[in-house]
């Protein structure tokens, strides 16, 4: 994430695999978005990525499970939006990527940022135009 005086603000994120962005069940594609902060009874204070094609909502938040279900609610914790934390592990053993220290990443992440900036996000991966140089 970088905001417009060049500060930037790292971390793992976690989504849902790509099934052509088809909302609910995908990730969003690769790009560089626009993010606002938002304001909401579930998440309180957090991150809207804006203009995605053909999706609504997109929210980064925090929580655990992405594929996995998590053991509290028997669903995973993202139908779309993106979850942050510090590392990729696989927490309950299913054989699939959940991510660890998500609220406190979350938390570090929104102290960054300011009601009213203007903070653009770098979605990247599988290869794509947007995939970190190895």
């Amino acid at each position: 994430m970088e905001k417009e005086n060049g500060d930037t603000f790292q971390c793992k994120c976690l989504e849902l695999p790509w099934k052509n962005n088809a909302q609910s069940v995908s990730c969003i594609p690769e790009g560089i978005y626009r993010v606002i902060i938002r304001h909401s009874q579930k998440y309180s204070r957090h991150l809207h990525i804006t203009n995605v094609d053909g999706r609504s909502y997109i929210l980064v938040h925090w929580g655990n499970y992405a594929g996995s279900k998590n053991p509290k609610t028997g669903s995973p914790d993202i139908r779309g939006c993106v979850l942050v934390g510090k590392a990729h592990l696989d927490i309950d053993g299913d054989g699939l990527r959940d991510i660890t220290a998500s609220k406190v990443t979350f938390n570090k992440m929104m102290s960054y940022v300011e009601d009213g900036d203007e903070v653009e996000l770098e979605i990247c991966g599988n290869g794509g135009p947007y995939a970190p140089l190895t």
